[in-house]
């Protein structure tokens, strides 16, 4: 008796709240054309701070977006990821009705870094400056990282696995991992991805301790990977979700496979240990080229992960070299976060937004404001290169030491 066709993880919908955009099209608009959105931070309480540089997202309404009931007990790294949620399900063609019928056949996987820190400055605000009969019952929940995959499953009746994902910037490619795996273990759909709000003065002060942060003031030169002027990362805020099924569902409903997730692979190799990370990256691309079935060569483009360090950005340099070979120094990189900054666990979501829509437009975006490459690499600068498009490879790290990576296809490559 033969076994039953595997399943595969589509990517069907997708849903962007993001400093240079705030729909897919506009982030992809302004992606392609390399617009750089990094400005000097102008959030209320912050002008005294270090940190002068960010990637803010500045039309976003929160009330046109989530309803009042629960606008009002959750943060604004929940608002992001709830718009977002409801932007992937509507591409996806998935309404209340398709999700009702199988509650507990729809999940959410989210991860967050440092969770809602503007909602739990502002209630702390409370407590000490006029007592705690001020302090307000949602406290206890909006601050929480998991806040947003519990909010997103309570608003659209998900019942099926909903997690959440704690492994620091390389947690938003974890959860796109996780989403995938449960697709494949028989869930119908998941809703995946990740979205921050690091920028509010509270957490501000608690990134001042991250060597790796960019003191730079000019928004131009704050973010520059992969060059002798690299300085550090700039934080930003914002992220991405993708409504993530199985493919043969999804043409069965006539929705197009927009990308397969078709490997994925973490490590870890310790906190701010950069030269570490080189073996620790490349064992991560390793094996998910290796689950994927996907031979170096195949590799048409690198999403990197970029961090803006000198020694980080050797080692991802050396670690691409070391798992794809002699393709490592031909592929074409890029790192499109330069232009809006480094949103933790949702910068790597960002990523995989940017490399479905290269793969669909046959489009390699640029790296913003990076010009004179000082590795090995051939990154992609300047404007976008046409070109075709077939398996993307995204990479991230995190500040306390993970690593992963996810292989991507194209629709019509990927899908059996």
């Amino acid at each position: 008796m033969s076994a039953p066709p595997k399943r595969r993880a589509a990517v069907t919908g997708i849903g962007v709240v993001a400093p240079n955009g705030t729909s897919t099209e506009s982030f992809w608009k302004s992606t392609q054309e390399g617009v750089s959105v990094l400005d000097r931070v102008s959030r209320e309480g912050c002008g005294h701070l270090p940190l002068k540089v960010a990637g803010e997202v500045r039309s976003f309404d929160p009330s046109a977006a989530v309803e009042e009931r629960y606008l009002v007990q959750t943060d604004r790294f929940t608002h992001f990821a709830m718009a977002a949620a409801d932007a992937a399900l509507e591409d996806a063609r998935l309404g209340r009705a398709d999700t009702e019928r199988a509650p507990f056949s729809a999940g959410v996987v989210t991860a967050a870094g440092s969770g809602g820190g503007e909602f739990g400055q502002g209630e702390l605000q409370k407590l000490w400056g006029k007592g705690s009969r001020y302090v307000g019952p949602w406290q206890s929940i909006a601050w929480f990282y998991a806040a947003s995959t519990g909010q997103i499953s309570i608003r659209r009746g998900f019942k099926g696995p909903c997690s959440v994902v704690a492994a620091d910037e390389a947690g938003g490619l974890d959860a796109l991992a996780h989403a995938a795996r449960a697709v494949e273990r028989g869930t119908d759909v998941i809703v995946a991805g990740a979205t921050e709000a690091p920028l509010a003065p509270y957490s501000m002060v608690c990134q001042l301790g991250y060597r790796e942060l960019s003191p730079v003031e000019d928004p131009a030169r704050a973010y520059r990977p992969f060059t002798e002027g690299a300085c550090g990362f700039v934080p930003a805020e914002g992220g991405a979700m993708l409504a993530v099924e199985e493919a043969g569902a999804a043409r069965e409903r006539g929705v197009p496979v927009r990308a397969t997730v078709a490997g994925h692979a973490a490590t870890f190799t310790g906190a701010s240990c950069w030269e570490l990370s080189r073996e620790g990256l490349a064992e991560a691309i390793r094996g998910a080229l290796a689950e994927a079935g996907c031979a170096p060569e195949e590799v048409d483009v690198v999403f990197a992960d970029a961090l803006g360090v000198p020694e980080a950005d050797r080692a991802e340099a050396l670690a691409i070299a070391d798992a794809l070979g002699a393709h490592g120094r031909r592929v074409p990189v890029t790192a499109p976060k330069t232009g809006t900054g480094r949103a933790y666990c949702a910068a790597p979501v960002l990523d995989t937004v940017a490399a479905v829509l290269a793969m669909e437009h046959g489009l390699i975006p640029p790296t913003p404001n990076v010009f004179d490459i000082c590795h090995d690499l051939d990154l992609v600068t300047g404007c976008a290169r046409t070109t075709q498009v077939g398996t993307a490879l995204v990479l991230s790290r995190g500040l306390m030491g993970s690593n992963s990576a996810l292989v991507l296809r194209h629709g019509a490559v990927g899908a059996p």
